[in-house]
């Protein structure tokens, strides 16, 4: 018995969109069924967004989050307060944080959490921009909103001792441990996070 082919033009597209986080085969096929029953203008905006994403969007010069300028409306504010700078590991902490509106100072993306077994070392994070960003003298205390795993845990060690070494008399502070163990930031409620925040705790 023949099995009928899928076409070439779909089955790649179902290939492409099954590399997308939480996108099997199966549902990477009904993405892409999905697409076809669309009206083709709104298919075509939809190709045209995604084609323009790395044109339009860059990082911040200074903070290392996604921006349509080389400095973000966040690090833009002049009614920021200058001297805190909240460390996250993705853009998507950032803004899960901004978004509750009870933290009021500056960011900085670490671009991840270090992670031997993925091979991911000092060298593959924001390292140097960081403590370039801490040399300028404006920091007072630093926030570690990194989460509550056990990568974050060793994130945390590791920031530590290299801010301390580089800024002596670095107030340095962590997210309230109300935060549940093994959770990330960005998957936290904006209460959760509120008080985690107001609650944080200095680290020696």
């Amino acid at each position: 018995m023949s099995v009928h082919p899928v076409p070439e033009a779909l089955a790649t597209l179902v290939k492409q969109l099954g590399a997308l986080p939480g996108l099997g085969p199966k549902s990477a096929m009904r993405v892409a069924m999905t697409l076809l029953a669309w009206p083709e203008q709104k298919t075509r905006a939809l190709g045209s967004s995604i084609s323009t994403l790395r044109d339009r969007l860059g990082l911040c010069c200074r903070c290392l989050g996604l921006s349509e300028e080389k400095v973000c409306p966040v690090c833009a504010d002049p009614a920021r307060d200058r001297h805190m700078l909240c460390i996250v590991p993705d853009w998507d902490s950032m803004l899960t944080l901004d978004n509750g509106g009870f933290y009021r100072g500056q960011y900085f993306v670490l671009g991840g959490l270090l992670s031997p077994l993925d091979h991911v070392d000092p060298s593959s994070l924001h390292t140097s921009e960081l403590l370039s960003r801490l040399r300028e003298g404006e920091i007072t205390e630093l926030v570690l909103a990194l989460g509550a795993t056990g990568n974050a845990e060793t994130t945390t060690s590791w920031l530590l001792d290299i801010c301390r070494r580089e800024v002596p008399g670095l107030a340095v502070s962590r997210l309230a441990q109300g935060m549940p163990l093994g959770s990330e930031v960005k998957f936290m409620d904006q209460e959760t996070l509120r008080q985690s925040l107001a609650y944080r705790q200095k680290l020696d």
